[in-house]
């Protein structure tokens, strides 16, 4: 894995909105890997603080959503689709 990537995975781990899932769809990396990609990435006081917000947060796990569609989509984001970030 390159260092762009982890820093990827660390990026969507820390957004409010992006699920579990969502990082598995992209990277294969389930969210116990996840989890011990940050414990060895970050500071141990950076994993503790974010360990302690994703804890039961309903947002983080697909299946414990209260919604399916209609999520916010910024209106300057462009298509992403699996790992494929469209360019300007």
């Amino acid at each position: 894995m390159t260092d762009l990537e982890k820093d990827r995975i660390i990026e969507m781990a820390w957004e409010d909105r992006t699920t579990f899932e969502a990082i598995f769809m992209q990277f294969g990396l389930k969210e116990q890997e996840v989890i011990d990609l940050m414990r060895i990435e970050m500071k141990a006081s950076s994993f503790k603080m974010w360990r302690e917000r994703v804890q039961g947060r309903k947002t983080k796990h697909e299946k414990l959503r209260d919604f399916k569609e209609g999520r916010f989509k910024c209106s300057r984001q462009r298509t992403i689709s699996h790992n494929k970030i469209s360019k300007r």
